[in-house]
């Protein structure tokens, strides 16, 4: 009998410590899940919605709204997956096998390279790349593009598309180095770039999880700099109107069905 309840327990620490949380269990199944990464867009999220989540994850707290999605009110979760590849990747796949979501939503800031992006701009990620792998031994492309993801730009409406610019985002652990700049642009054209969106996609590539990413360029970075750097307090401000944006956004993409995938 001994034996028994030590094995049950051992099994318990070993099964349900991976488990996800019984009020996540038991939440009416979303079709949606929005994944907000970084601490300061969370905060505005909160504040803009009037939120004050209870339930915590290992990665971050998570609240149910419902909106209506194709017509039908439907739950939605939002969830701080936290910032960074490691925890992107992490709490990418915790949604997917907490929820089983029919989609992923990714809402958050990035940063614009100069002459490139706007201060403002929106962008809807067409592709995602991950473009702070080094390699030492030899070419660092079969690296670079095994960790792209092309995403599919028809499951957002058209109408929600022509208010925004379909780009590539590129992605790294780190804010954008002033004297990467010239580099990003000539070597992957690329026009903006955060901390997340290459993790999360890989992830839900890997589980056939549909992803839309927008992301509002808070600042643009030249290879002198950007008006955030140094200042929390005009990347918050930033970050209140682009939160604020993306929720409009996001209301038009769940209210219309979108166009049969390509």
């Amino acid at each position: 009998m001994r034996r028994y309840v030590r094995w049950l327990a051992l099994s318990c620490l070993l099964g349900c410590a991976h488990a996800p949380p019984e009020s996540a269990s038991v939440a009416a199944r979303p079709e949606v899940v929005v994944i907000v990464s970084a601490d300061t867009e969370w905060k505005v999220l909160l504040a803009e919605m009037g939120e004050s989540p209870k339930t915590q994850t290992a990665y971050g707290a998570w609240f149910v709204r419902t909106y209506a999605v194709a017509g039908e009110p439907k739950p939605v979760v939002f969830f701080h997956g936290g910032w960074g590849k490691v925890s992107a990747a992490g709490s990418a796949q915790y949604a997917i096998d907490t929820w089983k979501p029919r989609l992923l939503v990714v809402l958050g800031t990035c940063g614009g390279l100069e002459g490139a992006a706007r201060k403002g701009d929106i962008v809807l990620a067409r592709r995602t790349l991950i473009y702070d792998v080094i390699e030492r031994m030899g070419s660092a492309d079969e690296a670079l593009a095994a960790y792209a993801v092309d995403l599919d730009t028809s499951l957002v409406p058209s109408e929600v598309r022509a208010k925004v610019r379909e780009e590539l985002l590129v992605s790294a652990d780190q804010d954008i180095a002033p004297a990467d700049v010239p580099r990003l642009e000539a070597t992957f054209h690329a026009v903006a770039a955060d901390w997340e969106s290459g993790a999360i996609a890989y992830v839900a590539s890997h589980n056939h999880t549909p992803l839309v990413v927008l992301k509002g360029v808070s600042d643009v970075v030249s290879p002198a700099g950007s008006e955030t750097y140094g200042s929390m307090e005009t990347f918050e401000a930033s970050a209140r109107q682009i939160m604020s944006r993306l929720l409009v956004l996001l209301q038009d993409i769940l209210r219309r069905p979108p166009a049969a995938p390509r």
